[in-house]
Parts: structure tokens; sequence; C-alpha cells
């Protein structure tokens, strides 16, 4: 008898607790969330409370800690003092008040005006990329910063670093950033790590989850960037992490599958911008402040205006967890609604929120000529199939997908809107770090590279030409085609990417 009325208590216990969940679930978790991930957070913690409280707990906030949110916010005011006195296009560039509103959104939301920037190289090969990256490093002289998301120790990567220790022994200052999670997962991580140590040049890990050090946090933020720094007048940046082009897996030199990526070399003022974000990345991780105003003050880069056939108009647009406004989100939305005449999307990874979904299909009806590039299989079954959950409603609107061929994965990153500048109409181009994502606007700090006017929109139209090439158009009657269960798997995955 007693054994029953103990049993009943605990179950009524067990039931106030369940629903306590799940009435205080219900009024918190839609705050400041988008729509679809708040329906997707309540539909697991209200159909398995137990389970998907913790995981909220865990992963339902993209906020990092104070400390972080301080330096981002002191890092943000010190880059509005230094460009306080220039202006948000440079003198003598001339641009459409619809362009100058898009560059006075991304200042609004970053503190980064429009600079100059040289196009000094534009490198679609992995190999290539590398070799030159390497060549720049051996060619400096006074200090070599590198940011890069993922890192690991092989025979494509073994010359770059083997370029920055020989920098270090002759007396270049040499720093070095990449991503904890992000690297840990592939083969030499421990090696990569004792080979820097035997170096002796200063490295970091960024956003490093080590409890045992009571440095915790949500553990699927990362830091996304990409960026190669040298004596200040030389920037690289692009989608290209520093590994192998088959990310040294197994099953991916089986099938003999590469990526595909794209990064660009720039001079001018558009490095001392990249700089600043660098110099608080570094600070973040090191401690160590670099002084951004004396150094871009010393290279004559502020407000300075090059002119030349390989100038570019360009805006650093930084973004991540610190930027509670979503800066690259807002950008990519503003050029696809400036697109006119031809809109190009290029993303490994296209898992648009619904501002994103709703700006490119509504382009669609308005009588733009719109381009999905995508990979005929992304490399993680999930994304894969999450990705493919939209294609219905981009095909219906009108919106023309290819798909890389498998097995390789086209991991560029990049936007174009109007591409050829026909009947006045202004082209607007994106390359970077970011992917279409929920992640990449939200989670992840990215680094992207909004061009206004310059040579790099018809490299990126050359480019787009390549990739079309290559590629195979999915149509709508074939897609129609697919059975039942890749149907339901494309829509449960669509849900679980929605827990951001």
């Amino acid at each position: 008898m007693n054994l029953q009325i103990n049993l009943e208590s605990w179950q009524t216990v067990g039931l106030i607790i369940d629903y306590t969940i799940k009435i205080i679930a219900i009024g918190y978790v839609p705050e400041g969330r988008r729509p679809s991930s708040s329906t997707a957070w309540l539909l697991a913690i209200l159909l398995l409370p137990y389970v998907g409280l913790p995981l909220f707990l865990l992963m339902g906030s993209p906020y990092i800690n104070r400390r972080r949110h301080r330096i981002q916010q002191e890092v943000n005011d010190l880059i509005e003092d230094v460009h306080d006195d220039v202006p948000d296009v440079p003198d003598g560039m001339e641009v459409s008040p619809e362009v100058e509103s898009v560059i006075k959104l991304n200042r609004r939301l970053t503190r980064m005006p429009a600079v100059t920037g040289g196009n000094c190289g534009f490198y679609s090969d992995y190999r290539e990329s590398l070799k030159r990256m390497t060549a720049a490093i051996d060619e400096a002289e006074e200090y070599i910063h590198v940011e890069i998301y993922i890192m690991a120790w092989d025979k494509y990567t073994q010359p770059f670093f083997t370029a920055l220790e020989n920098a270090h022994n002759r007396g270049v200052k040499v720093r070095l950033l990449f991503d904890h999670v992000g690297s840990w997962k592939y083969p030499g991580y421990r090696r990569l790590k004792k080979e820097l140590n035997r170096m002796g040049f200063a490295w970091y890990l960024m956003l490093p989850l080590q409890p045992w050090r009571l440095r915790f946090r949500r553990p699927d933020l990362r830091n996304h960037r990409k960026m190669l720094i040298i004596d200040g007048h030389t920037g690289f940046m692009g989608s290209q992490n520093l590994i192998a082009p088959s990310y040294l897996q197994r099953k991916n030199i089986k099938l003999g599958r590469e990526w595909k990526d794209l990064m660009v070399e720039l001079s001018g003022p558009i490095v001392s911008s990249m700089e600043m974000i660098f110099a608080g990345d570094w600070y973040v991780e090191s401690n160590e402040a670099l002084d951004i105003r004396d150094h871009a003050e010393a290279h004559g880069y502020i407000g300075n205006t090059q002119k030349d056939s390989a100038t570019n108009l360009v805006q650093l647009i930084p973004s991540g967890p610190g930027y509670t406004t979503e800066p690259n989100l807002r950008m990519f939305n503003s050029i696809v609604h400036h697109a006119k005449e031809r809109l190009i999307l290029c993303s490994p990874y296209f898992i648009p929120d619904e501002s994103l979904l709703e700006a490119v299909t509504s382009a669609c009806y308005r009588g733009v000529t719109v381009e999905l590039f995508v990979s005929e299989q992304a490399d993680q079954f999930a994304i894969d199939h999450a990705q493919s959950s939209y294609y219905q409603a981009l095909l219906e609107a009108g919106v023309r997908i290819y798909q890389f061929p498998k097995p390789d994965v086209l991991h560029t990153k990049y936007m174009i809107a109007d591409p050829h500048d026909t009947d006045g109409n202004e082209a607007l181009a994106v390359l970077g770090s970011s992917n279409l994502d929920i992640r990449s606007f939200g989670l992840n700090y990215e680094i992207s590279l909004m061009i206004a006017k310059g040579n790099l929109i018809q490299e990126l139209n050359t480019l787009t030409d390549r990739y079309r090439d290559a590629s195979k158009e999915l149509t709508l009657e074939r897609w129609n085609q697919r059975s039942w269960r890749r149907r339901y798997v494309d829509n449960v995955m669509r849900l679980t990417s929605a827990l951001q």
C-alpha cells in the first residue's frame, strides 16, 4: 500500500515537473529567435522534455560569455574611432544611392566603411592558392597574421608551416589562430600542436572547449574565418582551409573527393580592415592588444584611395555571435533585393532562414533570373538532406539549380547581383567564409567581402561560367520523381537544422 502511494507521489511530482518545463519553455524559448528556430526547440522540449531541455540549455543560446561580448564591443568602438573621419565611400568613387544604402547598412552594423582594395590574385585552384600563400609568407619582412578555421599537418600544408617557421627564424613576428573544435577531428591534430610548439612562434586556439580549465561555452559555436595578412600590405581571404583538398578522410581519398574553393589576394586599405578583425580575435584568445590605429596610419591606408585597373570598391563584413544584428544575413538579403536582372548564389550549404528564402523566391517572381550552385552531394548527411528540403520551393519559384558533380564538394561561397552591369544596373557581389545557412548567420564568426566596383566581379562571372559548364541542372520534373523516403528524411533534417 505504501509502495503504491509512493509510486503515485513520484508520478505526480514527475507530471508537475514535466508541465512546469513545458509552460516555462513556451514563454521563454521564442524570445529573440526566428520562428523556425523557436518551433523546432519547442517541439523538442514538448515531445521529449528530459532530452530537449538539456540540449536547449547546452546549445540553445549563441551567447558566448561576458568577457567575449565585452571585448567585441570594445573592438567595435575602437574600429569606429579609427574610422571617425573616414567617409562611407572613398572620395572619388561614385555609387548609386541604392548601393550606397547597402554600404551604410553594413557600416551601421559593423563599423566598417567601404574602402579600396587591389585585386592581386584570384585563386580557384586549391593547390595553386596554397603555393601562392606560401610564397607570400617567404616574402614577409615584419609580421604574418594567420587566422584559418581548420588546420592540419599534412603533405599539402607542411610547406606552408615550414615557411612560417623560416619566417620566424629570420625575425618575422608570426601570430597564428585556428578553431579548436573545427580542427581536432582531423588526422594529425596532436602532431600539428606539437610542431607549432617546436617552431616557437605564438599560436592560440579559437573558441577553445576546455571545461577542465573553466573554458566552456556552447560547444557548436565556431570561428569560421579564413585570413592571411602579411606586413600590412597583402591579405588573403576566402573559403579555403589549411588542410589537404581531401580533408584527409579515407572515404574521400577512396572516392577521389576534393574540395573546390576560392581565395583572393588583396592589397591597399582593405588589408587594414582585415587586420582590425584579426586584432580583435587575437586579443580575445591571447590577451595581447595590437595597436590597429598606429598601424593603419603608418601604412597610410586610412582614407587612402587607389586608382588603377585592379582597384575594387570593397567593404569588409565581420559577423558572428558578438554581433546581435546578423550583419551578413542583412547584407545577403539586401543584395538579393538589389538584383534587377540576374542573381547568382554559390554555397556548399544553402539552408536559408525565412527572410532569405522569401527574398530569393521573390526575386524570381519579379522576373530576375536566379541561379543556385550547390554540390550534387554535400559532404555531411544532415546538411545534404536539410538543403534538399528547400529545392521544391525554389524550383517552383523558378530558381535554376546547378549541381556540381560528385564526388567533389563545391565549397566556394559567393553571391552576385546583376553581374554584367547592363541597363545601368550596378553590380554587387560578396565572397568570403560565410555559407548561406542559419549557422553562418548566427553561430559562426564569419568574414565576408562585399564588392561594389572592380574586376573581382568579372573574375566571379568567369568562375560562374566554369561552374555552370561543369554542373548538371536539376529540373522540377526530375526532382518530383524522388522517393517518399527521401522526402521524409529531407524534412526531418530540415527540422533539426533549425535548432539554432
